[in-house]
């Protein structure tokens, strides 16, 4: 090509501040220009003469490469992001313009692309093309679908394996909305690097969206999907450490195997994506292999959670509220109750609310179900003193973490605070002990202020968390609940006589009562005595039940 040597053309090609390959039909490189050069690490010996997959990463089905070239024939004109490989092995994102040019009567190709990690941030509509995320600097969802269909197609030149894992973050959403999202992206950042470095070198790890990540993992034989799975969910057992403060997450993981579980790309994410569904409702914090079953009840899982949103807003009758005792375990004098808010579908009849407070949460409907549950509090509450019950009986309510900075729930409340008040009795607050780890300073102040408005506060299922003793002395609360799983044990196992006595020891020094929950046989009970536990409720104790039929004056 005597033609390409001539001085004009060499400088104004080479200086052209996007990188140029010029190409014949067969295809064969003919000219690279110096931003070519230097974006790809290649010398123009290394690759004039050869085709132009010598840059090829690998990462693309032979599909998009016969779609682009029927573009190219068909439109005159191919534009679109493309994976690429450098000199050095590194895979990039190039934005390319491939169109026809006729010089010196030879028809060629003309290949213009840049590197799109390196856009400025004035060129949004090709950053907005981009196929990676910004914040962890992973593929997105896009390129990691076709990451998955490029593995899928290379089935007939490879006989390994491979598993799709779908890792979703559990309650990720809480500290997005108690410590605001700059601090949201600070941790998912944080996180990301934790997925990353259970995976190994040549696996692709993506984020999806939000709080979503998912991998395409190599099964060699050293490694079964089990046992990478398993360190998946162990990586998040540790706190996620930003700026010297610890935020707890957990991970629920699905796996999907090739060809097992799917044969296409869509399917096996699909189904990994219901495996980690199933992850979910078994508890969270554990992974699950995908099955035909466990998708069944992801199916019913979705069809519920359709059916809470209708119902929260449509009607208000399906929820009333059950009120449960707590009784002083010496004397057995009632001090208090714990209202519990009940969902009777006309489809799905009575749900536990394990399974509908968590789909109101993540849906962002927590304060509507909240409307509901002291809107049936305050229809059953009494409207006068009540001979038989002391000054100081408590009534207590579960709230959720992220409704605490929420300015409607003073407006919610105030009514509820009110009533008791008036009754003599004294309104508690319960928030879970995860969530209440992870809550901002500013929750803790508006905690404190309704403490000081002679509100108690109580940490709920305590002993399931990662409680610090330093962090816990900080805290605005009154009260410790002792999860079931402890109490369910005791008489059986000495380990779980020994962390009620610690738990009970920890309440004393920081002058905070103690609620067991679960006491459900007479031993437990005389257990919980014998190690000095003043407080307790189960179904030994008092069943749920209307508060009328509760009320000293009605027995």
């Amino acid at each position: 090509m005597q033609a390409l040597q001539q001085q004009d053309f060499k400088s104004l090609i080479d200086n052209h501040p996007r990188a140029i390959m010029l190409a014949t039909p067969e295809p064969r490189i003919t000219y690279v220009n110096r931003m070519f050069r230097s974006v790809t690490g290649y010398q123009a010996d290394d690759v004039v003469g050869k085709p132009p997959s010598v840059l090829s990463s690998g990462l693309h089905s032979a599909q998009f490469y016969r779609s682009m070239w029927e573009g190219l024939s068909q439109r005159g004109r191919w534009e679109g992001l493309i994976w690429n490989r450098r000199k050095n092995g590194e895979v990039y994102p190039q934005w390319l313009s491939i169109y026809p040019v006729d010089f010196a009567g030879t028809r060629m190709f003309a290949g213009v692309f840049m590197d799109i990690g390196e856009l400025t941030e004035n060129d949004e509509r090709l950053a907005s093309l981009a196929y990676y995320d910004p914040l962890t600097e992973l593929p997105n969802r896009a390129l990691f679908k076709e990451f998955l269909k490029a593995r899928v197609s290379q089935k007939e030149t490879t006989r390994r394996g491979f598993a799709v894992l779908f890792v979703d973050l559990d309650f990720f959403k809480s500290i997005n909305d108690l410590y605001g999202h700059e601090c949201g992206d600070r941790v998912l950042q944080e996180a990301a690097q934790c997925v990353r470095s259970v995976l190994r070198e040549g696996d692709v790890v993506a984020r999806l969206s939000g709080d979503e990540f998912a991998a395409i993992v190599e099964l060699n034989g050293q490694d079964t999907p089990d046992s990478i799975c398993q360190r998946m969910v162990r990586i998040f057992q540790a706190p996620v450490v930003v700026d010297q403060r610890e935020y707890f997450l957990s991970a629920s993981v699905g796996a999907a195997l090739f060809p097992d579980h799917g044969r296409t790309g869509p399917e096996l994410l699909q189904n990994a994506d219901r495996a980690m569904y199933s992850a979910k409702l078994a508890g969270r914090a554990c992974y699950r292999m995908y099955s035909a079953v466990d998708s069944e009840q992801g199916r019913r899982h979705q069809r519920l959670s359709e059916a809470l949103v209708a119902s929260l807003k449509t009607a208000p009758e399906e929820f009333s509220v059950v009120f449960q005792p707590q009784l002083n375990l010496e004397s057995g004098q009632v001090v208090g109750y714990e209202a519990l808010l009940r969902w009777c579908h006309p489809e799905f009849g009575s749900v536990s609310p394990a399974d509908f407070v968590p789909i109101a949460e993540n849906r962002g409907h927590i304060h509507e179900l909240t409307e509901h549950l002291i809107r049936c509090v305050m229809r059953d509450l009494p409207t006068a003193l009540v001979p038989g019950i002391d000054e100081g009986c408590r009534v207590a309510i579960n709230i959720s973490a992220r409704q605490i900075n929420d300015s409607r729930l003073e407006v919610v409340l105030a009514p509820f605070f009110d009533r008791l008040k008036g009754l003599g009795w004294q309104p508690e607050l319960e928030i879970t002990e995860t969530h209440m780890m992870n809550l901002s300073p500013r929750c803790l102040q508006r905690l404190s202020s309704f403490r000081e408005r002679g509100v108690a506060v109580a940490i709920d299922d305590f002993g399931t968390g990662y409680s610090s003793l330093a962090y816990l002395h900080t805290l605005p609360v009154q009260v410790l609940k002792i999860d079931r799983q402890f109490t369910q044990r005791l008489g059986e196992n000495s380990r779980d006589s020994r962390i009620v006595s610690a738990i009970l020891g920890i309440a004393d020094a920081l002058e905070m009562e103690v609620v067991a929950e679960g006491i459900e046989t007479a031993a437990q009970l005389e257990k919980l005595r014998e190690l000095g536990c003043m407080r307790g409720q189960g179904f030994l104790l008092g069943r749920p039940a209307e508060l009328k039929s509760l009320l000293p004056i009605n027995n």
